[in-house]
């Protein structure tokens, strides 16, 4: 099920009246994995099987793992739920990829293997729920977390349907004891999470939906469109991937707050960063920190030594890239990534803009600093085309006749769009110390309900006039 769809319109005001018509804390979360397991299967209720495997392999390992002491028994516990997991997210979304390239790598050496793909279907959210599944047991067997004797506050934890197919991924010790204990409706916290879901929703189904009819343009027709052109889509494709993917961060922590949850924030205005490391700290931060947490520490993080180090980053940048796709394409996008940020690195520039916000008690950011955003979003720009290509060759032509095959033409873009653009940036650099972008409350005029509720009208009539189709979110493929 869609957020931008109607079905969810009708869902949700159902699913938050019955919720809290229920008054046990047993009944609330059986509700709880009712109503997402309908979202969830509301696009194919066959992979529900998949998410019920992945959540009871989990739930019982943790209980052995709390069970038995020994330490060899305990790691073939932890090892046999990695394998399981991930056996079903490499069989889903990887076998493919490793079969093909095995084939190929040995038809160069005259063997012919015989091997197949198989046509499957990628379920919905699989990379998300299993990094959510495996962070638990990993936890559990680290003793970093109590496991849980409640399967019901155990399956709501993995299968609540806001954070469900898209993220946050969320750790257990900040989800799971909110399912453990009675909550209690907060207007305030509800009202908050209505202004963040519509301004997901404004970023979903204004910008980022009419960003991609552009973008769609110009990617699948790179050999005929000018360099302006190309240009053009390739930083609509940025401003498209924060809105779509950040709107629906958005919509999820919003949701979340009516049923009395807290998630934990994804997105930090990453747009507005100084260099490529800052914007890894601001950009879908609960998958930055669990590959530090699961994979970069492991490693050794930064403890051996600078080589090391180096190693641990490529790694760690290599794997984020397999984990969006199963493609050369973005593990190369990856390997793109891990060359910005090793100068960085050896540098000892990594962590400068730690904590720290950009023009900080200013209204407006230093010529220097504007600089640096503006390098650092075309780093992104640039590193999105191989992303957003569907070969690496295409992705290097598209490339190349940008900065080559200079062309005066009439920029492809709405002029509608640019407008609603600016305003999008302008919202987000005003409040960039909240939360997110519409995070009004009690600021200027705005601090008057009568203007609030009159500027949430508009953006509603302009979210409610849009023409373009209700497009899926593009993460929902990873």
């Amino acid at each position: 099920m869609l957020f931008n769809s109607l079905e969810f319109i009708l869902f949700l005001p159902v699913v938050f009246l019955v919720y809290w018509a229920i008054k046990s804390l047993k009944y609330q979360n059986a509700f709880v994995i009712l109503a997402s397991y309908v979202f969830y299967g509301w696009w194919d209720w066959r992979f529900l099987g998949l998410i019920i495997l992945a959540t009871t392999t989990s739930f019982f390992c943790g209980i052995l793992l709390n069970k038995f002491k020994e330490k060899k028994f305990r790691k073939a516990v932890v090892w046999a739920n990695v394998i399981v997991s991930l056996g079903i997210l490499g069989t889903y979304k990887y076998y493919n990829f490793f079969a093909e390239n095995f084939s190929h790598l040995m038809s160069l050496a005259g063997i012919e293997t015989g091997f197949v793909t198989l046509e499957l279907v990628l379920p919905v959210g699989i990379s998300f729920y299993t990094f959510q599944t495996l962070s638990y047991t990993i936890d559990v067997y680290r003793k970093n977390l109590k496991p849980t004797n409640d399967p019901l506050a155990f399956y709501a934890f993995i299968s609540f349907f806001p954070q469900l197919v898209a993220g946050p991924i969320e750790r257990a010790d900040n989800l799971l004891p909110q399912f453990l204990h009675s909550r209690c409706f907060d207007y305030s916290k509800a009202i908050n999470g209505l202004r963040q879901a519509l301004w997901g929703f404004f970023k979903k189904i204004v910008i980022a939906d009419n960003c991609g009819v552009i973008v769609d343009r110009v990617f699948e027709n790179y050999q005929d469109v000018g360099s302006v052109n190309l240009f053009v889509g390739a930083v609509l494709f940025s401003i498209q991937i924060y809105c779509d993917f950040s709107g629906y961060t958005d919509i999820a922590i919003g949701t979340s707050r009516l049923f009395g949850i807290g998630l934990r924030r994804n997105f930090n205005f990453p747009y507005f960063s100084r260099d490529i490391a800052e914007f890894w700290r601001r950009w879908h931060i609960s998958l930055s920190s669990w590959f530090k947490d699961y994979v970069y520490i492991p490693l050794g993080g930064n403890r051996k030594g600078k080589h090391y180090t180096i190693r641990n980053t490529i790694i760690v940048f290599l794997v984020s890239g397999f984990w969006h796709g199963a493609d050369w394409t973005f593990i190369s996008w990856g390997a793109f990534n891990a060359m910005l940020f090793i100068p960085l690195l050896m540098t000892g520039k990594s962590r400068r803009f730690k904590n720290s916000t950009v023009a900080e008690n200013r209204v407006f950011p230093s010529v220097k600093e504007t600089l640096m955003m503006g390098v650092t979003f075309l780093l992104v720009v640039i590193g999105r085309i191989l992303y957003r290509a569907k070969t690496i060759p295409d992705a290097w032509q598209f490339f190349k006749r940008m900065v080559t095959e200079v062309t005066i033409t009439k920029p492809l873009i709405d002029k509608t769009l640019i407008p609603l653009i600016i305003f999008l940036f302008i919202m987000e650099w005003v409040y960039r110390k909240k939360q997110f972008g519409l995070d009004i409350s009690g600021h200027g005029l705005l601090k008057y309900r009568a203007v609030r509720w009159s500027f949430y009208y508009i953006l509603t009539m302009i979210i409610l006039l849009q023409t373009s189709s209700h497009e899926a979110f593009i993460y929902f493929q990873f």
